[in-house]
């Protein structure tokens, strides 16, 4: 790791925020999530994303499970079919997105989103690539 990627990142308040659990059925994996304790929270539909998502908070302030459903054929899809339903990505919560994507480029991390663009709940979002993080899926998340 370039030694100038840690304090830039950890500057920019780089902290856990969500997981992402990609499902066939929104309404049953909010009721499985209730049973186990969760309260489900925020419910929307992203059209620019194709997806219905279900917010639910955790105990911690701040840190939630996201549940999320494709609305119609295409790469979410195609993952659901390929892989099933499950952990699909993990999200980090930044202060400030441009800063990081450009901290983050100008280290060799390739991105699949090159500059920060309209997400669930109202935040700005960018996906780094799996290639760069050892097959994971990371969302990058400014909550304000």
């Amino acid at each position: 790791m370039p030694e100038s990627l840690a304090d830039p990142l950890a500057g920019n308040g780089f902290r856990f925020h969500h997981i992402g659990m990609i499902v066939r059925d929104l309404v049953a994996a909010a009721e499985t999530y209730r049973m186990l304790g969760f309260r489900p929270g925020h419910e929307e539909t992203v059209s620019a994303q194709g997806v219905r998502v279900v917010l639910v908070p955790t105990q911690e302030p701040d840190q939630f499970i996201e549940l999320f459903t494709p609305l119609s054929a295409g790469r979410l899809a195609d993952f659901l079919v390929k892989r099933g339903e499950g952990m699909h990505h993990v999200a980090f919560a930044v202060d400030d997105l441009a800063a990081a994507l450009g901290q983050l480029r100008a280290n060799g991390v390739r991105l699949v989103d090159a500059t920060p663009r309209a997400g669930a709940h109202g935040w700005l979002v960018a996906f780094l690539h799996p290639a760069s993080a050892h097959g994971a899926l990371i969302e990058l998340v400014q909550t304000q």
